[in-house]
């Protein structure tokens, strides 16, 4: 008996194997030894006309026949998992981009790949397969801030090409991983192209760029996730260029992602674009190019390059199969790209095999993401103004904390946001910090109130006789992302739909500020936004004034160790602070003249790239490790570039580089801090070209009285400029201006000469 079970074991365990090899399933598609093209035509061949088109929608029903289990395409990690319970909740978008540090963004977004795995691991053995429990994450939005009044720019990493290409591929590397064979997640850039802004126009708006700009400006930095960073989908946006809808332009989609770019995998719509061009709606306009016709815009989308859709539209195509006016070879090569897309995720393969299926859920927000959510707070504060009042003593015996964004968790998670477990607001983080001080806190005013009302002056005074005999008032307001954001119904002064109709500071705000700062008593202003305030009379008046950005679930105690001096600030403004919306263009003018530190040629209040220390640094006379450059080499390096297969081997070959800048800076403080070094390159023959472009930063600790001389390497992208003559972006012979510095503001740069020949 013993003998006859050591064998049934024995065969038990070969048979066991054997299947294992075989991927433990009896169709091809799940044997994950053959390739992906093999598994995937298996499988396609398999499917009925309606399980196709029902795979090409975000929320794709199961097919228990062949064993495949429901899945939802949605998911949203902007600044950690969205929507799907508890989460990290890392510092807003735009607050991590003022950072200026990429790498530490990178390290941020594998910690948020780690939690999407996680979280998707218990979901799949809790059978739930609801939107947003997938791994294809619709992040990071990659769009241009070129207007202050857009709600969405939150989002995003800033007004400067360059920056936005380095932050994005952060990203995109974080998400997608480094495994051989298994995506970690997938990332998406969107939104793809030319999109920002006005919300309540984006179902019908036409952006109309000039050649120039759609080229140097909006497309740059999807052009370097698509070729550099390998992103596995790309989202179409909800407006038209140039007469086209996006998600149905085969300019933008076909001819410039997949001809020119050389891209090969999913493009999503947004979610209900698809809509936009056929279906009629009383709320707002659409483009409706294919008014009332559900089955000729979709069949138009997926023959411009649109895989799947964020919506129903596409449920229509059932009935263009079935009467001929849609053929199924026409739904195959999308149907190919999203099913290879899940299987390089692993979706279909035992966990045994696929090495992100053993992170433990364990690890979301756990204490070393919580670490790096409070580093990444702490390195995006942003000091505008200090007259030396700032860092303050821990010593003092009575602080005021001042404000409607004192005590409001809700506005330190910005938008697009998860469930931490914990949220530290600015008021505790101040307690935190100083628990044995007698601190008095007052709101002092809603965010948004009518200043002639009884009631709100009789607050705003109440609150200023409490306050009055405090050592020091820190006041803390700006407004949240319930007031700027994705379209909404808001509709009030100053505010429309999601967007600003003006950058001023709600009118309230400022008159509790002028009756604080009447006191005498010194007060810093903690700035809460995700886009630019103008804060004229602040700038002037207040002694400090610190952005915090929406600080996400450390925010509190970032803040209170910049205040108290525990953290020395370093970060910098992704974005130009302007002192009015008159002093740029009309929102609806996608052209870039006077638009950015690249093309604004008036005085703003804050400079993009621009951000105050404790430390004092001084700038050393730099050198270039070449005086000319040959043209000849930087066509070569290009097409070298152009001909290499996107991912890594492009990717390298864009960071080879072809001149290297060494920059001295010495801190002559007694105080250890970080300098964002800055590079900008103007080429001078071009007259209708930016002032300056940023085209290498890198954000570097100096100790205290200390020189440190860093090198930054430029390449042959760095000197690509549109030329007018050929409508095209090229490199061309000539003399160059090479920028350094803290800032963009020429007050804080020094130059340098090159000439390509």
């Amino acid at each position: 008996m013993k003998k006859l079970f050591i064998f049934v074991s024995l065969l038990l365990t070969i048979m066991s194997y054997s299947q294992d090899r075989k991927g433990n399933q009896e169709f091809p598609f799940l044997d994950y030894n053959l390739t992906l093209d093999q598994r995937v035509n298996d499988l396609i061949s398999r499917l009925t006309p309606e399980e196709m088109v029902s795979q090409m929608m975000n929320s794709t029903p199961g097919i228990d026949r062949l064993g495949i289990p429901p899945y939802d395409w949605w998911n949203e990690a902007l600044h950690g998992i969205a929507r799907s319970g508890k989460a990290t909740c890392f510092p807003q978008t735009i607050g991590m981009a003022a950072t200026f540090d990429n790498e530490a963004l990178y390290k941020t977004f594998v910690m948020i790949s780690d939690e999407a795995r996680a979280k998707y691991n218990k979901a799949q053995k809790e059978k739930n397969y609801h939107r947003y429990y997938g791994l294809t994450f619709w992040t990071p939005n990659i769009n241009i801030f070129r207007d202050p009044r857009w709600g969405r720019g939150q989002e995003t990493y800033g007004e400067d090409p360059y920056l936005t290409s380095q932050m994005g591929l952060a990203v995109v590397k974080g998400l997608q991983g480094d495994n051989d064979k298994y995506l970690k997640t997938h990332a998406c850039a969107k939104h793809f192209a030319v999109h920002s802004g006005p919300e309540a126009l984006r179902h019908i708006f036409n952006a109309e760029p000039s050649a120039r700009d759609l080229w140097e400006t909006y497309l740059p930095a999807f052009k370097v996730l698509v070729q550099e960073g390998d992103v596995e989908e790309v989202m179409c946006a909800y407006n038209s260029l140039d007469g086209a809808p996006c998600c149905s332009s085969k300019r933008l989609l076909m001819k410039i992602l997949r001809d020119d770019w050389g891209y090969k995998h999913i493009v999503t719509s947004d979610c209900g674009a698809i809509n936009d061009l056929w279906q009629p709606t009383k709320s707002h306009e659409r483009h409706l190019t294919f008014k009332n016709d559900a089955v000729a815009a979709s069949r138009e989308a997926i023959l411009s390059g649109t895989d799947i859709e964020c919506g129903s539209s596409y449920g229509a195509l059932k009935d263009g199969l079935d009467k001929g006016t849609v053929l199924p070879e026409e739904l195959t090569p999308s149907l190919k790209k999203l099913f290879k897309e899940r299987m390089k995720l692993g979706v279909f393969d035992p966990d045994s095999i696929v090495p992100y299926s053993s992170i433990p859920y364990s690890i979301v927000e756990g204490p070393e993401h919580v670490n790096q959510a409070l580093k990444m707070s702490r390195e995006s504060m942003v000091l505008l103004k200090n007259d030396g009042v700032l860092p303050l003593s821990k010593e003092l015996k009575n602080i005021a904390v001042v404000g409607p964004n004192a005590n409001n968790k809700k506005m330190q998670k910005g938008n697009y946001y998860g469930a931490p477990e914990t949220i530290v607001s600015i008021l505790e983080g101040i307690q935190n910090k100083l628990p044995e001080t007698n601190i008095i806190y007052k709101e002092g005013c809603d965010i948004v109130a009518d200043v002639n009302d009884a009631s709100v002056i009789k607050k705003i005074d109440e609150t200023v006789s409490a306050v009055k005999n405090s050592d020091v008032i820190i006041y803390v307001g700006g407004i949240t992302a319930s007031y700027e954001g994705e379209e909404s119904s808001l509709k009030i002064d100053g505010f429309d739909k999601g967007d600003r109709t003006n950058i001023q500071e709600p009118i309230v705000q400022l008159q509790l500020v002028k009756k604080l700062v009447a006191t005498g008593k010194p007060v810093i202003y903690v700035l809460c936004t995700g886009s630019a305030i103008a804060l004229n009379w602040e700038d002037k008046n207040v002694n400090a004034i610190l952005n915090a950005w929406y600080p996400g679930e450390q925010g509190g105690n970032a803040v209170a160790d910049v205040l108290f001096g525990d953290y020395n600030p370093a970060g910098r403004l992704p974005v130009t602070f302007y002192k009015s919306v008159d002093q740029i263009p009309d929102f609806t003018d996608y052209n870039m003249t006077g638009r950015t530190y690249r093309y604004f040629e008036g005085k703003p209040l804050y400079s993009f790239g621009y951000g105050l220390s404790y430390s004092s640094f001084k700038y050393g006379k730099a050198s270039l490790s070449k005086k000319s450059l040959k043209l000849s080499d930087l066509i070569s390096y290009q097409k070298a570039y152009n001909q290499a297969p996107n991912g890594i081997k492009k990717e390298n070959l864009a960071n080879k580089s072809c001149l290297s800048i060494s920059i001295p800076v010495t801190n002559k403080s007694q105080i250890d801090g970080d300098e964002v070094i800055q590079v900008y390159i103007k080429y001078n023959e071009d007259k209708y070209g930016p002032i300056k472009s940023l085209k290498a930063f890198k954000r570097v600790n100096i100790p205290a009285g200390k020189k440190v001389s860093t090198v930054l390497n430029l390449t042959a992208s760095s000197f690509e400029t549109f030329n007018d003559e050929d409508q095209a972006i090229g490199i061309y012979p000539g003399s160059y201006t090479i920028y350094y510095g803290s800032s963009s503001n020429e007050k804080d740069l020094k130059t340098l000469k090159l000439t390509i020949k």
